[in-house]
């Protein structure tokens, strides 16, 4: 029996979706896709990035129109014009990327958009409660009045939750709702999520990660070239049967590592000290060296300086003092560029920030680190840039319609893919690279793991940070742990399990030798 929905909520028993078509030029995104939603389920719909899933989704959500097919709320044809009218009954969507006004508080974004009901404002008083009554229904900890830009990345998507939910929305879409979480974050949305499907809401979690489909959902719809490729309830499959969904083949969860034959150390790092972005501590004390032929995997909980520590050794970020070496020569005052050119390689945790310029086409991105080399004169050497950038999208299977289209327009694999391709053509000694497969889908995050594999066997010093320990362990040789800035520990993958790995990571290293 479903529970009964609070008060102001449309009740959508069941939603669904009946041969529906959408085409953009050039692209059939969906074709003849039937999908459907029960009140009280949190039904996953999985497939890799351009699979279909968000245009699917959009079409119910009244963004797009389908050129075919038709949507059915409890057995009743509806037609939806725009948003508004799929909020009005009773549908909402939470988007990837979040529709917040950093300047305005809690209070005023949910607000936003609203009519009154009397007069000619809102009352904003009468929102607060409602956003204070709503966070303790579904255990979403916010503060009605704090503003947008004091809040982290979780507490942001608990606003855009409470938005949907304050405009009734009794059917929620979630499109990749973890992609910029932390691990904590992501625990404590499931748990949310599942008071709301308790509560009778009904669910789409959109998304291709195989381990939170299997954690959280009650049935899966799996995705490939904007076809359904089955419906199935959540006990009735495994991981490996679902990636051989989602990607048409067999996917190898663990990479093959060849045996480890690390050389001369490549990269020194001793008593590093920096602060964060607020000026306080960050980094105090670290000590590392990596060998070359070798993966160094740094784990630890978010926050606790693995993001500073990738960027005060990029030199995105200045170092309160300390010496890191790079084949015994000190880079530590040394600019970016000159650290590039001493054989350093970084992929950035934030590759649209970092890694690329989102508005210059996949040429322009590829070159972005040594653009002298393709001057002739005064001008660019657009043919020879053009020829280096095509073959980088050959070699590293970047899906793009060419090297002139815009880097932004790719999937988050494949951009990856390129800011992969770029660094590691430079034939680095050292690769930093922080959180390469966050967001990425399932047969990119295997590329990568692949290309890590080769480029070790190559003789390159790696240092992988990752909040991921199933990726840490599976491509490490040796794992650091990271806490309170300090590296607190460092295991031979041999002896290092999620156990012993967890403690460290809590700071408890009574039992490391």
């Amino acid at each position: 029996m479903v529970a009964t929905l609070p008060s102001g909520h449309k009740r959508i028993d069941c939603a669904e979706m009946r041969g529906v078509s959408k085409r953009f030029p050039g692209v059939l995104a969906n074709q003849n896709v039937d999908f459907d939603v029960k009140a009280g389920e949190i039904h996953a719909l999985l497939g890799e990035n351009g699979a279909g899933k968000s245009t699917l989704m959009k079409v119910l959500y009244g963004l797009y129109r389908p050129e075919e097919g038709q949507i059915l709320l409890d057995g009743q044809p509806v037609t939806f014009h725009s948003p508004a009218d799929a909020l009005a009954r009773g549908i909402g969507m939470i988007h990837q990327h979040f529709m917040l006004v950093p300047s305005l508080t809690v209070a005023e974004n949910v607000a936003l958009g609203m009519k009154p009901k009397r007069g000619i404002q809102l009352d904003l008083e009468e929102v607060r409660a409602k956003v204070r009554q709503l966070s303790a229904l579904y255990g979403l900890k916010v503060n009605p009045d704090a503003y947008i830009w004091q809040l982290s990345v979780g507490e942001q998507q608990r606003v855009e939750i409470i938005k949907a939910l304050y405009r009734g929305g009794a059917l929620v879409i979630l499109d990749e709702p973890t992609a910029v979480l932390t691990p904590q974050e992501v625990k404590e949305l499931f748990v949310t999520l599942r008071t709301m499907s308790e509560q009778g809401h009904a669910l789409i979690f959109i998304t291709h990660k195989l381990g939170e489909v299997r954690e959280l959902s009650t049935r899966i719809t799996v995705m490939r070239d904007g076809r359904v490729v089955n419906t199935t309830p959540n006990q009735d499959v495994d991981r490996r049967k679902l990636a051989r969904m989602m990607v048409g083949r067999d996917v190898l969860f663990q990479p093959d590592r060849p045996p480890i034959n690390a050389g001369a150390v490549r990269l020194t790092v001793q008593d590093l000290h920096a602060k964060n972005d607020q000026g306080l501590p960050c980094l105090q004390g670290v000590n590392l060296d990596v060998r070359s032929g070798e993966i160094v995997g740094i784990a630890g909980v978010s926050g606790n300086g693995q993001r500073e520590f990738a960027e005060t050794i990029a030199g995105l970020r200045s170092a309160v003092s300390g010496v890191v070496l790079l084949d015994g020569k000190p880079i530590l005052r040394e600019a970016v560029s000159s650290r590039l050119k001493a054989g350093l390689a970084y992929v950035p945790e934030e590759r649209m920030k970092h890694g690329i310029i989102g508005s210059f086409s996949v040429a322009e991105n590829a070159i972005l680190q040594d653009p002298d080399d393709y001057a002739r004169g005064t001008f660019f050497n657009f043919r020879a840039i053009s020829r280096h950038a095509d073959q980088l999208i050959r070699s590293f299977n970047i899906k793009t319609p060419g090297s002139g289209a815009a880097a932004k327009n790719l999937s988050g694999g494949n951009i990856q893919k390129l800011i992969l391709a770029r660094e590691l053509s430079r034939k680095p000694a050292v690769l930093i690279a922080a959180q390469p497969t966050r967001g990425v889908d399932i047969s990119a995050t295997e590329y990568i793991h692949h290309v890590l594999i080769d480029q070790r066997s190559a003789g390159v010093a790696i240092v992988l940070i990752s909040e991921d320990l199933d990726e840490i362990l599976a491509l490490s040789d040796r794992i650091a742990v990271m806490y309170e800035g300090c590296i607190v520990g460092v295991l031979n993958r041999e002896d290092a399990d999620v156990e012993t790995l967890g403690l460290m990571m809590a700071g408890v290293t009574d039992h490391v030798n």
